[in-house]
């Protein structure tokens, strides 16, 4: 395989999810505001907003990834879709698992984690993508 094509598809797929995370935050904030005085459980009105987000921006991910960035233009086959949902709620626990890590056995200070963590899931998230999810 050539490099040049693989860094191309990493940089879109790289936009794709800068996009997505941005969605995310405005989902989450926005379910949190429209729910934030009916919720008396803060806790699980924010997990409740991140979930959706996480749910509808996989979505968004495997229709630009699909079309976008692999070119693949998966139809009426519902296995690649639940592949995207294993593939970024298995890096979203590894993120989990690494920021316990850095945070609690390396002592590594809470806002230089979360950048260590997308070093390692944003390139397996690609390389799972388009090997197995969109393969």
């Amino acid at each position: 395989m050539r490099l040049k094509p693989l860094i191309e598809q990493f940089v879109k797929f790289a936009v794709v999810g800068f996009m997505n995370t941005f969605l995310n935050l405005i989902i989450t904030y926005l379910i949190i505001f429209l729910f934030k005085n009916t919720m008396s459980n803060k806790t699980m009105l924010t997990f409740s907003a991140n979930a959706v987000g996480f749910f509808l921006t996989t979505l968004n991910s495997y229709y630009f990834n699909n079309r976008f960035v692999f070119k693949k233009k998966c139809k009426g086959n519902l296995w690649p879709l639940l592949k995207t949902y294993i593939c970024y709620g298995s890096t979203f626990l590894l993120s989990f698992i690494l920021t316990k890590f850095f945070t609690n056995l390396l002592g590594l200070t809470v806002f230089f984690v979360p950048v260590l963590s997308l070093i390692v899931t944003v390139p397996l998230n690609f390389f799972i993508n388009k090997f197995w999810s969109f393969a």
